[in-house]
């Protein structure tokens, strides 16, 4: 690529229709993924005990925190955000990343003695150090992954994304039923991350992103400091009870845990995660075209809400034939874990949209004080509930959500200049649409705890009366989500005839 060469963020019109694509596609990549998710989960759950998934969390839990820390200095969203991105800020931002990854998988490799001694479980080490492979490989798949979310190329990302989650469902219930145990799914990992990095680098085909550079450093490292600031302090707060249980109880607490937080994820990965790519290059696109964010983020948290507080509802009421069904009989012990988070992360709605939306009013230094400001205090509660045991810190979250998003709200509001009333307007609705779908899966919920309904047969009803009693309540209140549906609609009317042309003239 010359020298000269930039890489330009989209026009309006560009960025209007490519959205509506790229969230397509983003939907098929996570909807592929979290089939394979369900899939391996079901089989891994039957395979390895609450104390064996209990290893596996923690391991993963300071891999996660350990990468968060790093990879924002020239990360997907410094590549995303650049206004003019040229190739010396790429090459720059993948040196950095691969520079610190480098030296930060060397350590734990030299640490792992030391941490497995921490949480006293000497089976710690091996894994950690397998652990740490994936810190040579993360830089290459992160760069080129936000280089094909800038450009919107969301088609490449879901096949890449898929052959990672194929070899990893594959190698791990392999292993596991080979008897590797907990080491089982960190291989998985690993052979994920190699056919990911591999199939990103045949879909990109451009390797000059990765040559050695330090040009751009300066503006590289001035976006990091506060990113990876704001990533960390996240990500630690996110992965804090597992690792807190593990050191004051036991692994067999974080593996209920972890499986408690992965049901209550659910709706993450159906809804949030298919936008999570979307949104911040979308966002900015908008901002740059001169729109109002404070219209686009009220109407962004209407849609959100909506779609968000049913589905807790629903998983709430029904998490014990979900669980039977799913994981199996052996992991009823979370059913009040899974109650207690799902009520807790309706209050976290929005947060899919703060960080893009800070950035994009040019305020990432608001979203670290932000986080700095609502997430040691609520490390604290958590610590405290962690000596009370596994359900306690579950509970924590019903005071610690709640208190991190009235924090996050009102910097936004700040920036947007919105109000209480004008939050409570924009959210009146889906409160009712949310009341209509509980009133009809509490009765199935009912008939099926009273044991009038077999788990399968219950939760088959229940989807049905969720589903009817929200599309009632979608109606009965004119919520904006009809119109999003009418033109997702409409848009696949007008693309079905096109796509039928293009397959009788091939």
């Amino acid at each position: 690529m010359p020298a000269g060469h930039c890489y330009p963020p989209k026009g309006d019109g560009f960025a209007m229709n490519s959205v509506q694509r790229s969230i397509l596609f983003s939907a098929a990549d996570r909807y592929g993924s979290l089939v394979l998710f369900f899939v391996a989960t079901a089989v891994l759950s039957r395979l390895l005990s609450p104390a064996e998934f209990g290893v596996y969390a923690v391991v993963n839990a300071i891999a996660v925190v350990i990468a968060a820390s790093f990879q924002e200095f020239g990360g997907g969203n410094y590549l995303i955000q650049k206004r003019d991105l040229s190739p010396d800020d790429v090459r720059s931002a993948f040196t950095i990343t691969f520079g610190i990854s480098g030296v930060i998988a060397a350590l734990l490799f030299v640490l792992a003695d030391s941490l497995s001694q921490l949480f006293a479980q000497d089976s710690l080490k091996g894994a950690i150090e397998v652990s740490a492979l994936n810190f040579l490989l993360l830089p290459i798949s992160g760069t080129i992954s936000a280089l094909l979310r800038r450009d919107m190329k969301f088609g490449t990302l879901a096949l890449c994304n898929f052959a990672s989650g194929v070899a990893v469902a594959l190698v791990s219930i392999g292993l596991a039923i080979a008897g590797l145990s907990y080491m089982a799914p960190i291989w998985g990992g690993l052979a994920g991350n190699v056919i990911l990095t591999l199939a990103l680098l045949v879909g990109h085909r451009d390797p000059s992103a990765l040559r050695p550079s330090l040009f751009a450093y300066r503006d590289i490292v001035s976006f990091g400091v506060y990113s990876s600031g704001v990533s960390v302090v996240n990500v630690f707060y996110n992965l804090a009870p597992q690792l807190f249980l593990a050191r004051i109880i036991d692994f067999g607490s974080v593996g209920l845990y972890s499986r408690a937080i992965n049901l209550t994820q659910i709706f993450d990965r159906l809804v949030t995660q298919v936008l999570n790519p979307v949104i911040m290059p979308a966002i900015v696109a908008r901002r740059q075209a001169g729109e109002d964010l404070k219209a686009i983020y009220l109407e962004a948290i209407q849609l959100l809400s909506v779609a968000q507080w049913p589905f807790l509802i629903f998983v709430a009421l029904m998490a014990r034939p979900i669980i039977a069904i799913w994981l199996g009989p052996t992991w009823l012990d979370i059913v009040p874990l899974v109650r207690l988070l799902c009520i807790a992360n309706m209050a976290v709605f929005a947060a899919c949209l703060s960080y893009p939306v800070l950035v994009a009013v040019g305020s990432v230094r608001d979203a670290l004080i932000s986080s700095c400001i609502s997430l040691p205090p609520s490390l604290l509660v958590i610590l405290g509930a962690s000596f009370c045991g596994v359900q306690a810190v579950a509970g924590s979250a019903l005071l610690t959500l709640p208190f991190q998003a009235a924090v996050a709200i009102y910097f936004i509001g700040r920036h947007l200049r919105f109000g209480l009333k004008d939050l409570v307007r924009a959210l009146m609705k889906s409160g009712l649409v949310t009341a209509a779908t509980a009133f009809g899966v509490a009765v199935c919920a009912a008939l099926t705890e009273a044991g009038l309904l077999t788990s399968l047969t219950g939760l088959a009803l229940a989807s049905c009366a969720a589903a009817l009693c929200w599309w009632l309540g979608l109606l009965l209140t004119g919520h904006p989500l009809l119109y999003q549906l009418h033109q997702a609609v409409a848009g696949l009317a007008r693309i079905t005839p096109r796509w039928r042309l293009s397959r009788s003239a091939l």
